[in-house]
């Protein structure tokens, strides 16, 4: 069913998810500000509430009617969690506005799809546009490869698991927007994804670095296994950029379009994995 569920997600996400309708972390503003106070505590609260309410649906649920009601959830949580909607309208409104040579608007909407991390302010035009592609790498591994890692090594417990990733990624995302840099600090989320970001990272730092220069990025691959200090967007996007390294970063326009391409092959890379393993351990 896992395997089932993610392919058609995925076809409906391409297809028809645009905007924040079908995004979990819009459903859960409400939620997210309430109270002007982070903790630690309200982090896991928020968290723990949530896998909570997700387990006790599908136990409830659990071989009625032969599994469709238990299937259906698993689709609309992962339609919620899996998938860049109102992310992808923000690239597409930088790529009108970079060929539209709308400086203004291209900077805003650089800004907005770099909101965790930020764009550096005083710097060359080369390195803001790498850090873009670095941007974009990350969105693509916040909102498909790291749920879609929790979606399926947990296997039956995977609905419970992807929705305990996506309210913390939705509510870092909150933070980053809404509050000031100590709440967000203050509240513990950056330390608990930090945490649950650390295995899937490496798993898809391996993908970015076989396309990459085998003879660099594989070294820093292995190196990463012990790096217990920089943060996973750091040892993430080091090792995509393997790969990127090759084409000059000066086109506005080409070189967020080279970050997007290489990370929808990695995407298709580990998804066909997924299913392969999948389909070997349901023959064997």
């Amino acid at each position: 069913m896992t395997l089932f569920t993610l392919l058609l997600v995925l076809a409906w996400e391409r297809l028809f998810k645009l905007g924040e309708h079908w995004q979990l972390d819009h459903r859960f503003e409400f939620i997210f500000r309430r109270g002007r106070q982070t903790s630690l505590v309200k982090t896991l609260a928020i968290m723990i509430v949530w896998m909570a309410v997700i387990w006790a649906i599908l136990r409830v649920l659990h071989g009625l009617f032969f599994g469709v009601p238990s299937l259906v959830i698993w689709v609309i949580l992962c339609l919620l969690c899996i998938g860049a909607g109102i992310k992808r309208k923000h690239y597409r409104a930088y790529h009108k506005s970079a060929r539209q040579g709308d400086t203004d608007a291209c900077k805003e909407m650089a800004e907005e799809l770099a909101l965790i991390h930020g764009l550096p302010g005083d710097c060359t035009e080369e390195a803001r546009l790498r850090e873009l592609q670095n941007a974009l790498l990350w969105i693509n591994y916040r909102y498909y490869l790291g749920p879609l890692f929790w979606f399926v090594v947990c296997g039956p417990y995977g609905p419970v698991a992807l929705g305990g990733y996506a309210v913390l990624r939705g509510y870092q995302t909150w933070l980053a927007r809404h509050m000031t840099p100590l709440k967000r600090s203050q509240s513990g989320v950056d330390s608990l994804l930090h945490v649950l970001d650390w295995i899937p990272v490496r798993l898809a730092g391996a993908a970015y670095a076989l396309l990459g220069h085998g003879e660099k990025a594989l070294p820093a691959w292995f190196a990463s296994l012990g790096d217990i200090h920089s943060s996973q967007y750091q040892v993430l996007t080091r090792l995509a950029q393997f790969s990127l390294a090759r084409d000059p970063h000066m086109d506005p326009v080409q070189t967020p379009r080279a970050a997007v391409g290489l990370a929808r092959k990695v995407t298709m890379i580990i998804l066909v994995v997924v299913a392969v393993l999948t389909i070997y351990g349901a023959l064997i």
